[in-house]
């Protein structure tokens, strides 16, 4: 049974950061591409950024230069960092890890929250 497990949301205020974490955990059969999704309270879920097993990554363009995104192969977990949160940063945060289409893993979700 794999498991995906975030952590690290929280309150702040715009301006400020937070590291948010992801970990797989059980027998996952492949080196997943790892992402963050966000969703909002009236939005679509919709990807902030992705890693794939050798670091390269991508950005939606509306964190570009604010988020970084990175990976340890030897602990099955990434990272999120994220700067500058603005209000509109506010989301509900998922951790995907993904082997193909039909072998998809996601986290839970993990709350940030940004006030003025």
């Amino acid at each position: 049974q794999v498991q995906v497990v975030e952590s690290g949301g929280g309150s702040v205020q715009a301006g400020g950061s937070l590291r948010l974490s992801c970990v797989v955990s059980g027998s996952i059969k492949c080196r997943p591409v790892m992402s963050w999704w966000r969703q909002g309270p009236r939005n679509e879920r919709e990807l902030v950024s992705q890693i794939d097993f050798y670091g390269s990554t991508h950005y939606a363009d509306f964190v570009k230069r604010r988020f970084s995104m990175s990976r340890d192969n030897t602990k099955d977990a990434v990272a999120l960092q994220m700067n500058n949160l603005q209000q509109e940063d506010t989301a509900m945060y998922y951790c995907k890890a993904k082997c193909t289409e039909q072998e998809t893993y996601w986290g839970q979700g993990t709350q940030v929250t940004v006030s003025s």
